[in-house]
């Protein structure tokens, strides 16, 4: 009675959850993806400067690949931010109340 048609939405079927779990996953990769490309680019450099020295120690491939880890998030965090939101807001505005 405020001039607004109702909004009926329906319960949720196998469809709709099936739907919801699939972008919930596609989301997760495509967090992921940048993270873990920037990790396995700088992983791989170190391996091969490792092969050229024939300096084999693992601390050497484990801080490059924490210190590129920490500055992508740093990076991207906004851009993850704003990409969660904006799936939570839509997965919730899904939901059947």
């Amino acid at each position: 009675m405020n001039g607004r048609p109702a909004v009926v939405k329906q319960a949720m079927n196998s469809d709709t959850a099936l739907m919801l779990t699939s972008e919930l996953l596609k989301q997760g990769f495509l967090l992921a993806l940048p993270l873990l490309a920037g990790i396995l680019i700088v992983g791989l450099l170190v391996s091969i400067v490792q092969a050229v020295t024939q300096i084999q120690d693992t601390s050497i491939a484990f801080v490059p690949k924490l210190l590129c880890f920490v500055l992508m998030l740093t990076a991207l965090a906004p851009w993850m931010l704003r990409r969660l939101m904006a799936f939570g807001v839509a997965m919730f505005s899904q939901l059947p109340t």
